[in-house]
């Protein structure tokens, strides 16, 4: 076994299931990157682990959903399973039972600061969950996937409450009081490739509303909108993910 047995051990724990096939977990956290240099004439990575993964999480999130807020139209469900499913959200869930650790990394990709990258780590989780149902089942992926996905209802108290990200919501609000489309401008980027910085402005009618940065446009061109959207609305504002919030349906109008 490749994986530091305590390492594993700590991951079930954190997981809430002990795998009976050892080698199906040490698959599920084996990237690419390991495997070519483990094995390149035969490399077993978690690539196929991850395509079952995302279907398996992808089935848990809508039903988990559906049965949460039944009142919810398709529309309203569609933009929560979008937020909780999504590979900045599935790498935020990641680092939160420390999955980051335990991944198997090739020396070369271990030195880009592969762990840090969202990519790998929404894989590794969708990798997970795969290994989970083929080990244990449909129940115990659900167990434990459901579990991620409950501390994302906390800020949601009623069914009035709308959710979006916040460029959509920007370019929303913008248009129903008649305002011109925000549009985005990348004004620097710096840092080695495979940590790249990006600083992005977001303007309306030629003017600068807000100013942010993220390891990539889209992340960065959110965090703008988001810090224009603080600065309409406030504290009415809550986050639910990485890149989704929800606020009273009644309250997303400019002041």
């Amino acid at each position: 076994m490749t994986i530091d047995p305590k390492k594993a051990g700590r991951l079930e724990k954190a997981v809430g299931y002990v795998f009976k096939d050892k080698a199906l977990l040490e698959k599920a956290l084996t990237h690419s990157s390991h495997a070519y240099e483990a094995q390149p004439g035969s490399p077993e990575d978690n690539e196929q682990l991850e395509f079952l993964g995302d279907s398996v999480i992808g089935l848990i999130a809508a039903e988990f959903f559906m049965t949460a807020f039944p009142g919810r139209n398709e529309g309203e469900l569609s933009k929560l399973k979008a937020a909780a499913t999504s590979t900045m959200a599935l790498a935020q869930l990641a680092r939160a039972i420390k999955l980051d650790k335990a991944i198997l990394l090739g020396r070369g990709e271990e030195r880009c600061g592969g762990r840090k990258k969202p990519s790998i780590l929404a894989g590794a989780i969708e990798a997970l969950a795969g290994a989970l149902y083929l080990d244990g089942g449909f129940d115990a992926a659900r167990s434990f996937v459901s579990g991620l996905l409950a501390s994302r209802l906390k800020p949601i108290r009623s069914e009035s409450q709308t959710i979006n990200n916040s460029k959509s919501a920007l370019q929303e609000i913008c248009q129903k009081a008649g305002l011109a489309v925000p549009v985005y401008r990348l004004v620097s980027e710096k840092g080695p490739a495979h940590d790249r910085t990006f600083i992005i402005e977001v303007r309306l009618g030629g003017k600068v509303l807000a100013r942010s940065k993220g390891a990539s446009k889209k992340s960065a061109e959110q965090a703008a909108a988001e810090r224009v959207l603080k600065a309409f609305f406030g504290r009415k504002i809550k986050r639910i993910s990485p890149e989704a919030f929800i606020i009273e349906a009644g309250d997303l109008v400019l002041p």
